[in-house]
């Protein structure tokens, strides 16, 4: 599996070696030890999919302390742009965002740590969206903040008319109105 960072130190893409035959293909989705060399020992605890259409948006969500969750996500079928923004109180990257496109072509997986934001935009007519969590879900810690935030200055590569958020998304605050992440 290769690793590579991204414009964020902490975000991590992973690639997996995809082995194709006449039959299809065979990969390993997840390796603990090359995942702890590069992240650190990481327990998941829970695992999600969401199955999405064309212009859907999820996100930018994260929780807060402490039931904030590190994320392994991946697309099995289809393509996003997944993106993770730095949250973190005093982080030198505050504010600042990492995006890669995920499909399934080519089994990217990115790793969004604690104390990031995180979100993603369907570039395809529909995505299979699924990832590792190492928290569980708290409804009571669940936050976000306004994917068009200007601030932020992210590039969803879609039409501004194609993007659909849930009414939720949509009344999220901007990043100037939400307290930073203590991550102690």
């Amino acid at each position: 599996m290769d690793v590579r960072q991204t414009s964020l130190p902490e975000v991590i893409v992973f690639e997996p070696r995809v082995f194709r035959d006449g039959r299809g293909y065979f990969l390993e989705s997840f390796r603990q030890d090359i995942f702890d060399r590069h992240v650190g020992r990481t327990c998941f605890v829970q695992d999600n999919e969401s199955y999405s259409g064309y212009g859907v948006l999820r996100g930018l969500h994260y929780q807060k302390p402490p039931f904030s969750q590190g994320k392994l996500v991946r697309v099995v079928q289809g393509e996003v742009l997944d993106v993770a923004v730095d949250l973190r109180s005093g982080s030198p990257t505050f504010g600042r965002y990492a995006a890669q496109v995920l499909s399934g072509d080519n089994k990217l997986m990115m790793w969004v740590p604690r104390g990031f934001a995180h979100g993603f935009v369907v570039l395809s007519r529909t995505a299979l969206f699924a990832y590792k969590c190492d928290n569980y879900y708290s409804a009571a810690h669940d936050a976000g903040v306004k994917w068009d935030d200007p601030s932020l200055g992210i590039d969803w590569r879609l039409p501004f008319g194609d993007i659909r958020v849930s009414e939720k998304d949509a009344r999220l605050p901007k990043v100037t109105e939400i307290d930073p992440l203590s991550m102690e």
